[in-house]
């Protein structure tokens, strides 16, 4: 207790320093980042601390990923742009050192920059740390790291390693995301005095366990989930989420008492106020429903993530149902901060409340080479001819129309109406509308050809 009053005066102190100069403490940045993690988990059930955050923050409704897949996600994250602008468009491709990296526009401003957890953009065909150590210059420009590339290779859900900016190994025992959440508390017990900072937490949690085909969840608590209703959506479906869900859960259930510390520990340095918390996800989970696994699919249940935003102007426990995109959240981040937004980056500033999205633009790999859009109304899908794309290009000068979605009628999206005649207009609408999002993001001209002229797959 003295020691949090103690912090709490400090930062009364600056406070009054600050109104005498006249000059406005940078906020610091925390971003919670999870792996894999659908979009109706984040309530009050199963994430007790998160759903708290939006109760004192924003909570957005309608936020979707620009890219179904791990190492994609987190390059468009990383980068300001999409997967193929940055050239990241599947995973085992590195980052490109050509680039100016988002840690970098923080660290111009005078901020202290840590990432903690799962980095997965430092190897790549010539290349491969999956395992070992990162290089310093592979980092993206954090100057604080504890993490591993591929962390899945390099731990389970109990027990494993992780390496430091200098390439030492840390070993750890325990729950993993329970160890990567106090490797945070450790940065923000050390962290430079004065000085604001942004920090990246990248849990590998509720990912499945890539070595073991499962997902591992806190042990003491899976049992609370196995009665847990599964969402109707996937009981549509085959899928292996009877078995999987519970662990599934229990490892969500997890990652929120570790954010509840996190927050424990601003407060308790006298720093939660001035801090902003941006929770979200790389992408949801469909439990091997719409494909062989458990992404890469235009589907909401792949698509649609969490987001909830706390601190600085983000506060009163609203609910906002613009339509958001995984791909706006670096001009986001830089906004809060006060650190002018490049004209290249390819996403909105969320902090303007002027900003509506017509759509949502997807780009899908590995799986397919697939373009998708997501309206209010519709979600509208193509896919290049040949599957086996997906793994080898970027992008394909022909596609074929796979899906369209009424989402008002079909919300769990059963039934494709792609092929249905009397959609044809709202699919020319819609192909025009893809079109333009395709060659606005650098992707050249391309032909959509009607699903009718190809045969089924």
């Amino acid at each position: 207790m003295a020691h949090e009053l103690k912090n709490k005066l400090q930062s009364a102190a600056l406070d009054v320093v600050d109104k005498i100069t006249g000059k406005e403490r940078k906020k610091n940045i925390i971003f919670y980042f999870t792996d894999q993690q659908r979009y109706d988990t984040a309530n009050n059930d199963i994430m007790p601390n998160l759903y708290a955050l939006g109760e004192e923050g924003v909570t957005y409704t309608d936020c979707y990923t620009c890219q179904p897949v791990c190492g994609p996600a987190r390059a468009c994250l990383q980068s300001g742009v999409y997967a193929t602008q940055v050239g990241c468009f599947k995973n085992n491709i590195s980052l490109p050192r050509s680039i100016t990296p988002l840690a970098e526009y923080f660290n111009r401003e005078g901020y202290d920059t840590a990432y903690i957890g799962k980095w997965h953009l430092a190897s790549d065909r010539d290349f491969n740390c999956e395992k070992t150590a990162i290089p310093r210059e592979r980092l993206g420009g954090y100057r604080y790291f504890r993490g591993a590339d591929v962390l899945e290779f390099t731990s389970h859900g109990y027990d494993g390693y992780v390496f430091d900016e200098n390439g030492n190994r840390i070993d750890f025992t325990g729950y993993r995301a329970d160890r990567i959440n106090d490797f945070a508390l450790e940065y923000l017990d050390n962290a430079p005095k004065g000085k604001p900072f942004f920090m990246f937490i990248s849990q590998l949690e509720p990912h499945h366990q890539n070595d073991r085909g499962r997902f591992e969840g806190f042990t003491e608590t899976v049992s609370d989930f196995r009665c847990h209703p599964i969402p109707e959506e996937l009981r549509h479906f085959k899928g292996n989420y009877e078995k999987e869900y519970p662990d599934y859960l229990s490892a969500i259930n997890r990652i929120d008492y570790n954010l509840g510390k996190l927050v424990e520990k601003l407060k308790e340095k006298g720093i939660y106020e001035e801090t902003v918390i941006i929770f979200t996800s790389d992408h949801g989970c469909h439990f091997k429903t719409r494909n062989m696994e458990y992404k890469r699919s235009c589907h909401d249940s792949s698509t649609h993530i969490p987001l909830v935003i706390r601190g600085g102007d983000f506060r009163g426990g609203r609910t906002e149902n613009r339509l958001v995109s995984l791909i706006d959240l670096p001009a986001t981040l830089l906004s809060i901060a006060d650190i002018e937004v490049p004209d290249y980056f390819s996403g909105f500033d969320i902090c303007d409340d002027d900003y509506e999205r017509e759509c949502v633009y997807i780009q899908i790999s590995e799986s397919q080479c697939g373009r998708a859009i997501r309206t209010r109304e519709y979600k509208y899908s193509v896919s290049a001819p040949t599957y086996a794309l997906g793994m080898t290009v970027p992008k394909s000068p022909v596609y074929v129309e796979e899906y369209l979605y009424s989402l008002a009628d079909d919300p769990m999206e059963l039934h494709n109406l792609i092929k249905d005649p009397s959609y044809r207009i709202v699919r020319n609408k819609l192909k025009k509308m893809l079109l333009e999002e395709m060659e606005r993001e650098g992707e050249g001209k391309a032909v959509i050809l009607p699903a009718a002229i190809v045969k089924s797959k």
